[in-house]
């Protein structure tokens, strides 16, 4: 049997780039060549201490990528043939179940996922297939696309956001997701002010359309510091946290004006909790909302906004490292070091 090379996650800290069997796609599979596949930092967080849904070990890892389609399975009916430039999603959801009838299909009963970007080939289900892949025009080039699926899930974030022409919003984090926010939020015609611990991600979020940059030191307050960028220092209209950590997400809910809106979008640990002054949920009249994950509709938006370059996604790839550096450029997205990184799977 032929054999690739594919990073194997087996469980927290332990990641291994192994060679195994080209896999062989079924009757309701595709095989797709990889021809770029990108850093996620859910992949890193996944790598640093497992993931609740999206993954069980053990298994091939990553999950954002595009590539060339090699074989397709004798029961998927639709317009994809071999040869074509894809890019996919890496989950579908049902269509059936309760909450995809209630139109909330991130909230999938049967959401099916799809791991194994780092490595030389992928089988991609059918249900990902039909609802989830798109063909990419000959101008977009594969890493471009291989953005699509981060994309979606802020496109999701950001619609469920409510923002309106000239309101000022506060995102909280200027890692990859939180700059995807920078640039759709300002798409919006929102005034983005943007926090973060970098000098480096923050004159990133500058380039992206920030109008403001907090730089989070010792000492600084970092609700105040955003309050006082408002008239009246009452606070923004709209909060939004990509940073996954407990303090900022009490911080993000602090930040929004009476009658505004905090979205809680980075994942935190499980069991992990927060605590909320009461008065702002009540007399104050915030709304308070997590969003997770992406759906078709969000996903074909993400793919038009790429393919039609109303978001550059050039602008997010800081560098190509091959496969073999994959762990160490996940520690370097840990440190801060650049946006996003495309691996060369050879």
């Amino acid at each position: 049997m032929a054999k690739m090379k594919c990073a194997i996650f087996y469980g927290p800290m332990d990641v291994r780039i192994e060679k195994v069997e080209i896999p062989i796609p079924t009757d309701d599979e595709i095989l797709v060549k990889v021809k770029a596949a990108l850093t996620c930092g859910s992949d890193l967080k996944t790598y640093r201490r497992g993931h609740p849904t999206m993954i069980k070990p053990p298994s091939p890892f990553g999950h954002e990528f595009s590539g060339e389609v090699v074989k397709i399975g004798r029961n998927i009916k639709c317009r994809i043939k071999v040869g074509d430039r894809i890019v996919c999603a890496n989950t579908a959801p049902c269509g059936y179940c309760f909450y995809c009838r209630l139109g909330r299909e991130s909230m999938c009963e049967d959401l099916i996922y799809l791991n194994g970007a780092y490595s030389q080939y992928i089988t991609v289900q059918k249900r990902i297939v039909e609802k989830n892949t798109f063909i990419i025009p000959k101008d977009i080039s594969f890493e471009e696309a291989a953005l699509t699926e981060p994309l979606a899930c802020v496109v999701h974030g950001i619609e469920e956001s409510g923002i309106m022409m000239g309101d000022r919003v506060a995102i909280n984090g200027a890692g990859p997701i939180g700059l995807m926010f920078v640039k759709l939020a300002g798409l919006k015609g929102a005034y983005v002010i943007v926090s973060d611990l970098s000098k480096d991600r923050l004159e990133s979020a500058k380039k992206m359309g920030a109008r403001e940059t907090i730089q989070i030191q010792k000492g600084i307050d970092q609700v105040e510091e955003v309050k006082c960028r408002t008239e009246g220092e009452r606070g923004v209209d709209v909060a939004i946290d990509a940073t996954g950590i407990p303090d900022i997400w009490e911080k993000t809910v602090k930040m929004v004006r009476k009658g505004g809106t905090a979205n809680l979008f980075g994942g935190c640990s499980s069991g992990t909790t927060i605590s909320i002054d009461t008065a702002l949920i009540h007399y104050h009249e915030i709304t308070i909302k997590g969003i997770y994950h992406h759906t078709p509709l969000y996903v074909k938006k993400a793919f038009e906004l790429i393919t039609n370059r109303i978001l550059d996604a050039r602008q997010f790839i800081t560098d190509t490292v091959p496969l073999d550096e994959l762990i160490p450029t996940l520690e370097k997205v840990g440190r801060q070091e650049g946006i996003k990184y495309k691996i060369d799977v050879g």
